[in-house]
């Protein structure tokens, strides 16, 4: 997969953010919106390299002393902060038996212009943050049993298929069968597991179903613009065709994030340990808890901090 294509993985909610100046300039750059959704606006130096994968590194390690075979992680992805969200993409982690971690993940591949999975090792799943200088990642990891589970519904080809919706939104509408963000893929992959769910062509249909029950009821995320909450009339990754009208006409989308997964799980499985690590460009904090790290990667009591010099 090209590098073009692989900057599709996990565009989310930032596309949202993206759309005011898609509005502004999608008649006069010629280039479709979608395309600029997928670019790197400046690529990476060797410096910002090098750090990322330093960065990548200590996830890697505390990966490694992780028991289970499979976890939740996240990432931080385009400035969320004002919809009050730092992790925009999630995905599964697994362990292969030779040890190495990858993630398995919904992309959108800007070429082919339509949702495929990927598998990306955990350097490529940190070069995805998009700002070189400052980016978290959150691990989740699972009671044995349903470690176990996720690891078999992740690496069953067909049933990860059979959730993986024909359209890319990036604000999917959590119970709607019509699109599909990166984050919706894998709650309804967290379903198949922790439900026991028998492959077939209408899974995302026993998925959400499955969800419903649970229940699964993610936050209304609060769309502060209207210029925003209609960027779907001219950015092809989003829509709101597939939203309640009353939650359109509100400006309160329920869109499955990162958090409401995580939210989702600690209440599921009580079990469940969550590790959230960071980087500054100078240094890694390493954070054990439901609580967040500080905004600014600043280092809280009993934090461990990992020099990247």
């Amino acid at each position: 997969m090209n590098i073009r294509a692989a900057w599709g993985v996990g565009l989310g909610l930032a596309a949202i953010v993206a759309a005011g100046a898609a509005q502004a300039g999608s008649g006069a750059s010629g280039v479709p919106a979608s395309s600029r959704f997928c670019d790197r606006q400046q690529p990476l130096t060797a410096h910002q390299q090098d750090r990322l994968l330093g960065f990548s590194a200590v996830v890697r390690k505390v990966l490694g002393a992780s028991e289970g075979d499979a976890v939740l992680i996240s990432r931080s992805g385009l400035d969320l902060s004002r919809f009050h969200i730092r992790y925009s993409h999630a995905a599964v982690a697994w362990r292969s038996s030779t040890g190495d971690w990858s993630a398995r993940q919904l992309y959108y591949a800007c070429d082919e212009r339509r949702p495929r999975i990927y598998d990306q090792g955990l350097a490529g799943f940190a070069m995805g943050i998009d700002d070189p200088s400052l980016g978290y990642i959150s691990i989740v990891r699972l009671p044995a049993e349903a470690a176990q589970a996720l690891q078999r519904a992740s690496q069953d080809s067909s049933l990860a298929l059979h959730l993986l919706a024909k359209d890319y939104s990036a604000n999917a509408y959590a119970y709607s069968l019509r699109y599909q963000n990166c984050n919706q893929w894998l709650v309804e992959l967290l379903a198949a597991a922790l439900g026991n769910l028998a492959d077939g062509d209408d899974l995302r249909s026993r998925a959400q179903q499955w969800l419903r029950q649970a229940p699964y009821a993610p936050q209304p995320v609060n769309v502060d613009s209207h210029a925003l909450m209609f960027a779907a009339n001219f950015v092809p990754l989003l829509h709101l065709d597939d939203h309640p009208q009353d939650d359109a006409f509100a400006m309160r989308l329920k869109i499955s994030l990162p958090s409401t997964i995580e939210a989702f799980v600690q209440a599921q499985l009580p079990g469940s340990e969550r590790i959230e690590l960071c980087h500054d460009g100078q240094q890694v904090v390493v954070h054990r808890g439901w609580t967040p790290i500080a905004d600014g990667c600043r280092a809280g009591p009993g934090d461990e901090v990992v020099s990247l010099d």
